[in-house]
Order: structure tokens, then C-alpha cells, then sequence
């Protein structure tokens, strides 16, 4: 029996040439797809570069999986999701969409064979792969099915159309009284006393993709929690999204769901900044959280994240807001002192803020440290020799916790 490096090589082998003429294999693909499936016959010369590109770099993607013997990632598959959208919006059928994955695959695996065929490949060898192929297949079929049916519920032209209006209309701070803006307000769950919540989203860096914005519209509207499902607009440079508070709908499980639509988004190649409101009682203050989301973007740093004022303190917004002279109002020694500590590892700082969460009880913030409380009187008579302040009168552990907002702003 082969070892396990043995079967690798003869694996490479085999599929090595495919990839080194992947060009080829994907003209193969498009020659194909023109002639099986009516759908992509009769097609402009845009199209058709634009399907052997995809073609193109299926193959590259799912080649490299097979002789790397791993399973794909939808990381790696992100350019699917561009695909999906223009095929969605030429009013492609689902079903011919998917079958094109089919045909594709087929024209692949034909590919191995003649290789096979040619280079005297142990059959064990093409058996084993085979399984390998299918569940490529099946994963990239799938994710691309699912980003088709994203857009197709979320980007068609009359759909995106009325839920632009009804977003203009309500940054008015007015709600529809009548008509089909009315109807698309009560179904996405917004009334005139319904608290909402609003995220405002900016694509971070020049993404090659000029569809970025659209397509991460289309998966921030999944963000929201149940029916009725979110409004999310592209408009301008913005994404917009309001969801609607009623019924005891938590808006930190929205924000949850926020980040993990942002995750997803950026593992597909784009990076968002979303600032999210406070919550509006109504309608009639949704025009003040678009601004204080858009205000919040800013506080996102430069790799992208949700900043989201619902889950800061009103201390910590004001740190989050100093200014220039703020800073500079800090006393030198303590900036020595927390730019020193946090190259050590932070210890004395996590000293004070323990501190502070514990009442100023030396015993409850040796607990939170996991230390004994002599050590925590230890640091405590450490940071006043640094600081010159004294964390247990108040005003000095006062002004230790606002230079450290500040500093960690």
C-alpha cells in the first residue's frame, strides 16, 4: 500500500497539470456552458469574459483544495458572491445558475480523467478523489446558491427603489400615512411610537469590487433577528439600517448580529465601519440616531468592527469624544506611567480598574485580579510612587480612570 507522502504526490500529479492550464480548462468550462445550457447561449462578449473569469478562478480555488486535501472555505469562494449578484439581477433562473456549477464540474472532472487515462494514474488514487470533487462541489454550489438567493430577495430594481424613498421619507422624521411606502413601513416592523434602532455602515479602503456596497447590503439585512425583516439602503457611500424595537426585540442581540454579518463580510474581502445609534423612541427622533450613528462610525478602528452607543457608558462616550486639549490636560507622569505599564502587560492598570469596580475594597479587587490582597496593596502603593496620585482618595482614582478612557480612546 502507498504511503500517505506517496499518494500526495501521485495526487499533485494528477491535477498539477490541470492547474498549471487552467486557462484551458476554463475555455473548456465556457464551451460548455454555451452549448448545454440555453441560458448561456446567445450572450454579450462582457458576459462571457465575465464567466470565464469565474470560471477561471472556481477552478484555481477547488484545484488547490484537492491537492492540498482540504476543504474549501467561504473565504475563499468571496468572489462567488459578485457572480451570484450580476446573475441575479440579469434575471437568471436559480436553477440555471446552479446547473452551470454542474456543467462546470463535470468538464473538471472529465479533465482528470484524460489525465489519468494518459499518465497510468492508480485508479485508487481517481476513486479517492472523487469524493473529494463532490464535496467541493456541493460546497461551492451551495455557497453560490445562497448568495444568489441573498440578492435576489434583497437587490431587485422595484424592491431596492421603494426601500430608498421610504429611507428618505423617514430621515424626514415623518411616516408614510398611505400607499405602498406605508405598506413597506409596516412591513418591515416600523411604526410612529415603535423604537428602532439605526447602523450606519461605510466600506473601509478601495475594494476592487464596484458592487462592495450592495452585496454587504444584502447580508446586513439578514442581521436583523426574526420577521419583519430589516430596511437596509445603500445610499451614497452608506449602508443605512434601521430595525425596529418592537416586541421586546433586544437591541444588543441586534448588535451581536451586526458583528457577525461584519465578520462575514470581511472574511469575503470588504472591511465595514458601522456605528450604530442609541434607540430612537420613534419616528420622529430617527433623524437624530442616523447622525449619532454616522458620529459613531468614527469611533471603529482602522481593520473595521460595530462601534455601538447602546453599549457605552456615559463616561465612556465622553472619553471616546476628548479632544486635543483633553489629552493634554492629562498630567505627564501619569502618561509615563500608563505608556510604561502597557508595555509591561498592563497589570497596574487592571490594579486600578479592579479598584474602582470593587468599591475602592482592596480585598473584592484582589478577587477580580485572582492575586492576594497584599499584592493589590502592593500595586496600589506602586501606581502613587508613579503617579504622584493616590488611587484611594477619590478625586486621584477619578483622575486615573479618565486618563486611562482617554488614553484607551
Amino acid at each position: 500500500m502507498a504511503s500517505e507522502h506517496e499518494a500526495r504526490a501521485e495526487r499533485e500529479r494528477l491535477l498539477a497539470p490541470l492547474l498549471a492550464d487552467v486557462d484551458g480548462l476554463a475555455a473548456r468550462g465556457l464551451a460548455a456552458l454555451r452549448a448545454e445550457l440555453p441560458a448561456y447561449a446567445g450572450q454579450s462578449d462582457q458576459f462571457f469574459a465575465d464567466v470565464l473569469d469565474q470560471l477561471r478562478r472556481n477552478y484555481t480555488t477547488i484545484l488547490n483544495a484537492l491537492i492540498e486535501e482540504r476543504e474549501l472555505t467561504a473565504q475563499e469562494l468571496g468572489f462567488q458572491r459578485g457572480a451570484s449578484m450580476r446573475r441575479a439581477r440579469a434575471g437568471f433562473a436559480l436553477e440555471d445558475y446552479v446547473s452551470a456549477y454542474r456543467v462546470g464540474t463535470r468538464v473538471m472532472w472529465d479533465a482528470i480523467g484524460e489525465v489519468a487515462e494518459g499518465d497510468s494514474v492508480d485508479y485508487r488514487t481517481v476513486l479517492a478523489l472523487a469524493a473529494s470533487v463532490m464535496r467541493s462541489n456541493h460546497f461551492a454550489t451551495t455557497h453560490a446558491g445562497e448568495a444568489y438567493v441573498e440578492f435576489r430577495q434583497h437587490g431587485l430594481a422595484d424592491v431596492a427603489k421603494e426601500r430608498r424613498d421610504l429611507l428618505e421619507r423617514l430621515l424626514e422624521g415623518a411616516l408614510p400615512e398611505s400607499g405602498a411606502l406605508a405598506a413597506a413601513a409596516e412591513r418591515y416592523g416600523l411604526g410612529a411610537a415603535v423604537p428602532v434602532l439605526v447602523a450606519v455602515a461605510l466600506p473601509l479602503g478601495a475594494g476592487s469590487d464596484p458592487d462592495a456596497s450592495l452585496l454587504a447590503s444584502a447580508t446586513l439585512a439578514r442581521a436583523g433577528l426574526q420577521d419583519p425583516a430589516s430596511l437596509v439602503v445603500v445610499r451614497h457611500a452608506e449602508i443605512v439600517s434601521i430595525f425596529g424595537l418592537a416586541a421586546g426585540r433586544d437591541p444588543d442581540q441586534v448588535c451581536v448580529r451586526l458583528e457577525q454579518a461584519q465578520q462575514r463580510i470581511r472574511r469575503e474581502g470588504t472591511s465595514l465601519a458601522i456605528g450604530v445609534s442609541t434607540i430612537a423612541k420613534g419616528i420622529a427622533e430617527l433623524p437624530n440616531a442616523y447622525r449619532e450613528a454616522v458620529a459613531a462610525v468614527r469611533f471603529v478602528g482602522k481593520e473595521g468592527g460595530v462601534a455601538a452607543l447602546t453599549r457605552l457608558t456615559q463616561f465612556e462616550y465622553l472619553a471616546l469624544n476628548a479632544d486635543a486639549t483633553t489629552r493634554r490636560l492629562i498630567d505627564p507622569r501619569v502618561q509615563a506611567f500608563l505608556d510604561d505599564d502597557n508595555r509591561r502587560g498592563g497589570a497596574l492598570v487592571a490594579t486600578i480598574r479592579a479598584y474602582a469596580e470593587a468599591d475602592l475594597s482592596l480585598k473584592r479587587a484582589g478577587a477580580l485580579l485572582h492575586v492576594h490582597t497584599n499584592t493589590a496593596r502592593y500595586r496600589l502603593d506602586r501606581i502613587e510612587e508613579l503617579t504622584g496620585l493616590t488611587p484611594r482618595r477619590f478625586k486621584d482614582l477619578q483622575a486615573l480612570l479618565v486618563a486611562i478612557a482617554v488614553n484607551d480612546a
